[in-house]
């Protein structure tokens, strides 16, 4: 029998919360176009304040063409901040959604496959393996961008609002 893929393995592949779409709101029209890659997300983000995002940056699209994607509930939506810098090249940045839903968290995968969380690792990373002594330090960033609230799920808002109550009971 072949390994197939259901629903739950695929899950499992990923980590868990972790951003799996990629979207610019155009300045003009405001309609929210998806990007195809990770890079050409990080690329756009990295100099959005100097070249802002406009629907004609998409090959064959416009104003006049529906949205790609909908603001809506479907998913839980972060808005990033503009300018961040692009990930140096062999690294890898991840943003991992805490289950409360209340942020996410920033690190970076190294060539070597080490987790680093803060500039003070990265910095000691890159003294440790002198090979990378070219990367800028400045090219990692740790600002993570905001959940918007309206997005986060019923279910994790009552289990929140169901915890807080347990904590108020427990310290009257």
């Amino acid at each position: 029998m072949k390994n197939k893929e259901t629903p739950k393995t695929a899950e499992k592949s990923k980590p868990r919360g972790s951003v799996d779409l990629y979207a610019a709101q155009c300045g003009k029209c405001l309609k929210w176009r998806t990007i195809d890659t990770l890079e050409g997300y990080e690329e756009m983000r990295s100099r959005f304040l100097e070249d802002p995002f406009f629907c004609d940056k998409k090959p064959n699209v416009s104003c006049d063409d529906p949205a790609d994607i909908e603001y809506d509930t479907t998913r839980t939506w972060v808005i990033d901040k503009p300018n961040i810098p692009k990930t140096p090249t062999g690294f890898r940045r991840e943003l991992i959604l805490r289950r409360d839903f209340s942020k996410l968290d920033a690190h970076y995968i190294t060539p070597t496959g080490k987790r680093v969380r803060s500039r003070a690792e990265v910095a000691a990373f890159l003294k440790e393996n002198p090979e990378y002594e070219n990367v800028n330090l400045d090219h990692f960033n740790f600002t993570v961008p905001k959940v918007m609230e309206d997005t986060i799920p019923g279910s994790v808002k009552k289990k929140i609002k169901k915890n807080l109550e347990s904590q108020m009971e427990n310290v009257a």
